[in-house]
């Protein structure tokens, strides 16, 4: 077995990408004593929402689901000997959803004043940025990790009296990365709800860059 001669750098890549895509993700929560009426609500609520994005310009399937989940609900209570117990109340639902589209102020501020003051339903919701083509920035972001690993292998060996051969491996996580960046969430309009009647927030949001890193070991022959 030949004993080779390597070198292994890791390197790491860091990216500032100015976000063009606005992303709201919406929570509905309710609650029923019947596991069935407690499903058919949530088809309501997510019905109703649907109907609100969609007098905004938004198209019904673009209310993407993150999130289903229906549990059982209980409280505790003091019961005759003064002990603490557990009753079911009933079911509880929580649907996530997001919506996403390109960036702009004006159809932003139309669509956060209409889900502000929903009447059928009393969603809460969370405004953040992301990117259109995440991948295009993952490669992007890949390619300066590369970049860094093989600077710093060559300083390294050029300081030793080596030289870089080929490259033997390449270790990269896959993990996920998240572009986005969130300035805000449903609490901050609550008091400008009331006193806005124009039908829309007047919105003035320059979303800061998104900054993402990741890292990349390479393993090279040298000679």
């Amino acid at each position: 077995m030949t004993n080779e001669r390597i070198i292994k750098v890791t390197g790491k890549g860091n990216l500032k990408i100015k976000p063009d895509m606005t992303r709201i993700t919406i929570t509905l929560e309710g609650q029923n004593k019947e596991y069935d009426k407690t499903l058919a609500q949530s088809s309501r609520d997510t019905e109703a929402l649907k109907d609100i994005l969609e007098k905004q310009g938004l198209d019904r399937t673009a209310v993407k689901t993150l999130m289903f989940n229906i549990d059982t609900k209980y409280e505790g209570y003091q019961a005759w000997d003064k002990s603490w117990k557990e009753r079911f109340v009933g079911y509880e639902f929580k649907h996530v959803v997001k919506v996403e589209f390109d960036s702009d102020n004006k159809r932003l501020g139309r669509i956060l004043y209409a889900l502000a003051n929903a009447k059928d339903i009393h969603p809460d919701f969370r405004l953040s940025y992301t990117v259109k083509d995440p991948e295009a920035s993952k490669n992007q972001l890949l390619g300066k990790a590369v970049a860094d690993a093989k600077a710093k292998a060559e300083v390294l060996t050029q300081a030793a009296g080596v030289s870089l051969k080929d490259i033997k491996n390449i270790d990269y996580s896959w993990g996920e990365i998240q572009f986005e960046y969130a300035p805000m969430n449903r609490n901050m309009f609550c008091n400008k709800v009331m006193a806005d009647g124009a039908g829309a927030f007047d919105m003035d949001i320059e979303p800061d860059d998104i900054s993402v890193s990741d890292t990349v070991t390479v393993v090279w022959e040298i000679g």
